[in-house]
C-alpha cells in the first residue's frame, strides 16, 4: 500500500499540518505524523482543498474529439484541481439514453484522470418536445442523476414540470439553461449601453430572468429540486435570493468568467469572449461575486467549453459561443474572491466542492479533508503568479479568454483516491 505524506500544508486555509495518505483514503491528520516508508511532499505555504468538482463541463466525446475527448478533458481538469467532472450532454449522438451515458461513464473510468459523471439530457435530442430516458440513465450504470439540456434552453413549461416530476422519484435535478429563445433571436451579446454602441443583437437580461422566476415556481410547485446553470445577472440573483427565502429546493451555478470578465472587452470583436450566456456588466459582476460569498449562488461551476481554432478565429458573428476553463478556474475563484477577501480558503472549498458534490449528490468527493476520508484532494500554491500560457494546456482546445494575463495561484499537486494525477504542476 502506497503511502504519501504532505507535510505542514494549511488545510482549508488554516493552521500548518500533516496530512498520511495511505491507500485510497486519508489515514490520519495532525502534526508531525511519522514519515517512514511513506513519500514525502513538503506543502508549507499551500493550501490543501478537497479535490475540486465541477457541476458543468463539455468533453464533447462522443462527436466532436476535435474540440475535446474525454481523456483530454479529464487531464485539463487533473491540472486544474478538480477530481469529479460532471459531462454535459450535447455531444453527437446526444446523452439521451443509457447507452451514450455508460459510454461517457466508462470512457471516464478508463481515462483515470478524474471521475466523470455524465449529465442526461431532458429531452430527446435535446430538441425540447418529448422526455428523454430519464428513469433509464438513472438506473444505467453510470448512475445519471443530474438532467440537462444545456447549451439549449427546456423552454416548454409543460414538458420542464415533467420533468421535474419525473427526477423526483430518484432524488435527482434539472439543471436548467435558462434563455428564452424569442428573446434571443440573433442575439450575439449583452444587450445594453456596449452592444447599441457595437450595433451586435443584444441578449437581455430578462430572457433568463424569466426562465429562472418561472422554473423556481414550478419546482416549487412540484416539490422538486431545479438547479440554474451560468447564472450571469444581478436579476437572476435575486429571483433566487428570493426562492430560497421561500425554503425551496433551488440551486445556482456561476461560471469564473462571468466573475471576471466583463461586456466591454467585446469592443474588441475577439471571438474569444463570445460566450453563452453572454460577458454581462460590471453591476452585475458585483452582484454575482456577493452573492456567491453570502451563498445565494451555491457554486463555482466552469462551463468548460472547448473548440476548434477555427471555430473560435473567425469573424464575431460566426464565431462559436463558449470558452474553456477547467484549468483555470481556481486562480480566477482566488483573485475575484479570496484576494478580495469576499472568500476564505475554506469558502473556495465549499463552493467548489463540497456544495457541487451535494448537488450532484456525487459519492466520494466533497468530503472533508479528515481520516477515513477518500484521498481525494488539491493542493495550492496562493503565491504564485504567472501569465496563462494556452500552448501549455492539457485541454485539447485552446480558447481561453485569459491568454497572456496574469493569474494567481497555482495547482501543483491533485489526488485521485490517493494515486497522484498531478505532481509539480505536471500531468504525473
Amino acid at each position: 500500500m502506497s503511502k504519501i505524506l504532505i507535510r505542514g500544508a494549511k488545510v482549508l486555509g488554516g493552521e500548518p499540518q500533516d496530512v498520511l495518505i495511505e491507500g485510497e483514503n486519508i489515514a490520519a491528520t495532525g502534526s508531525g505524523l511519522d514519515a517512514e516508508g511513506a513519500t514525502v511532499i513538503e506543502a508549507a505555504g499551500r493550501i490543501l482543498l478537497p479535490g475540486l468538482v465541477d457541476l458543468h463541463t463539455h468533453l464533447r466525446e462522443p462527436g466532436r474529439e476535435d474540440s475535446e475527448t474525454v481523456l483530454t478533458g479529464t487531464k485539463a481538469a487533473a491540472v486544474g484541481g478538480f477530481t469529479a467532472v460532471h459531462a454535459m450532454a450535447n455531444t453527437f449522438p446526444v446523452a439521451d439514453t443509457a447507452g451514450v451515458v455508460e459510454q461517457v461513464w466508462r470512457l471516464g473510468k478508463e481515462s483515470g484522470y478524474c471521475d466523470v459523471q455524465p449529465v442526461g439530457a431532458v429531452t430527446v435530442g435535446l430538441e425540447g418536445k418529448q422526455l428523454a430516458e430519464l428513469g433509464a440513465m438513472h438506473d444505467s450504470a453510470a448512475g445519471v442523476k443530474v438532467f440537462s439540456d444545456d447549451g439549449k434552453c427546456v423552454d416548454d413549461a409543460v414538458i420542464m414540470r415533467r420533468a421535474l416530476e419525473y427526477v423526483k422519484a430518484f432524488d435527482g435535478v434539472v439543471a436548467q439553461h435558462a434563455q428564452e429563445p424569442r428573446l434571443t433571436e440573433g442575439a450575439q451579446m449583452n444587450e445594453g449601453v456596449v452592444s447599441a454602441e457595437l450595433g451586435l443583437g443584444g441578449w437581455p437580461a430578462v430572457a433568463e430572468e424569466s426562465i429562472i422566476a418561472r422554473d423556481v415556481l414550478l419546482a416549487a410547485h412540484v416539490g422538486s429540486r431545479v438547479h440554474i446553470c451560468h447564472l450571469s445577472t444581478a436579476g437572476s440573483v435575486e429571483i433566487v435570493r428570493w426562492a430560497k427565502s421561500k425554503g425551496w429546493d433551488v440551486t445556482a451555478e456561476v461560471t469564473p468568467h462571468h466573475l471576471l470578465l466583463t461586456d466591454e472587452l467585446v469592443r474588441t470583436y475577439n471571438p474569444v469572449y463570445k460566450v453563452n450566456p453572454p460577458l454581462r456588466t460590471e453591476a452585475d459582476v458585483m452582484a454575482l461575486r456577493e452573492a456567491l460569498a453570502d451563498g445565494t449562488i451555491d457554486c463555482v461551476a466552469t462551463d468548460h467549453a472547448p473548440h476548434p481554432h477555427e471555430d473560435k478565429d473567425c469573424e464575431w458573428a460566426a464565431a462559436a459561443m463558449g470558452m474553456v476553463g477547467l484549468e483555470t478556474a481556481l486562480s480566477v475563484v482566488q483573485q475575484t474572491m479570496v484576494d478580495t477577501g469576499l472568500l476564505d480558503w475554506a469558502g473556495v472549498a465549499d463552493r467548489m466542492s463540497l456544495r457541487p458534490a451535494a448537488i450532484g449528490r456525487l459519492e466520494g468527493h466533497g468530503r472533508p479533508v479528515s481520516a477515513g476520508e477518500p484521498a481525494n484532494l488539491t493542493l495550492v500554491d496562493p503565491s504564485y503568479r504567472g501569465a496563462v500560457d494556452p500552448a501549455g494546456f492539457a485541454s485539447r482546445s485552446r480558447n481561453t479568454p485569459y491568454e497572456g494575463r496574469e493569474l494567481p495561484g497555482r495547482v501543483t499537486h491533485t489526488f485521485l483516491r490517493g494515486r497522484a494525477t498531478v505532481v509539480d504542476g505536471k500531468l504525473a
